[in-house]
């Protein structure tokens, strides 16, 4: 008991899926999949850090 709702939302959205026309940008999609240029690096990533201060390591010691 109680389920009324949640079934009713469930069947709403997916007739909304079923039956929504989708306006899909195939090039965008290929584009994200493929890595194209300008994406961000992945967020498991570190960042490079520069720590050359121009001073060569010879000249430091």
């Amino acid at each position: 008991m109680g389920r009324g709702r949640a079934k009713a939302k469930q069947t709403k959205v997916a007739r909304d899926l079923k039956y929504r026309t989708h306006e899909t940008d195939f090039g965008a999609l290929a584009q994200e999949l493929h890595g194209g240029s300008g994406s961000p690096p992945p967020p498991n990533e570190d960042p490079v850090v520069d720590d050359d201060d121009g001073v060569d390591t010879a000249e430091r010691e």
